[in-house]
């Protein structure tokens, strides 16, 4: 699972997240993409299993980048606890995504088989998503 080494703090307030993507919003690596269609936080498991059913469908051909990286921590109160007492303690790191950030790249494989492969990974993420391909200039 991907998470920070190190956060300059360890908590963070929530703010918002709204908008289009302005960084990271085009293919810089490989041929094909995986382009979120909205505004969401995606956690460190999500990216994980994406990734995982990515990998297993195209069987060590070709190669992955993952575009995203979880840096928000996010805290939980344990349940049944009154209001008052302080934010909770972080318990994952979530990546806030704006709408048309790319999530993984992918090259080296059929474009069938990125397809596929992509929409096994988009079914694991709580965003709609687009196929996306490189523009041959």
């Amino acid at each position: 699972m991907l998470l920070p080494r190190k956060t300059k703090y360890r908590k963070v307030r929530k703010g918002k997240n709204d908008g289009n993507a302005t960084r990271g919003h085009y293919i810089a690596f490989g041929d094909y993409a995986l382009q979120a269609q909205g505004n969401v936080d995606i956690t460190s498991r999500q990216i994980e299993s994406a990734r995982q059913a990515m990998t297993r469908y195209i069987k060590r051909g070709g190669k992955i980048w993952i575009r995203i990286f979880p840096h928000v921590p996010i805290t939980r109160k344990a349940l049944g606890l009154k209001m008052g007492g302080g934010k909770g303690n972080p318990e994952f790191f979530v990546a806030k995504v704006k709408a048309g950030t790319v999530l993984f790249e992918m090259k080296g494989v059929q474009e069938e088989v990125a397809r596929e492969a992509m929409r096994l990974a988009a079914h694991k993420l709580p965003v709609k998503t687009k196929f996306i391909m490189r523009e041959e200039a």
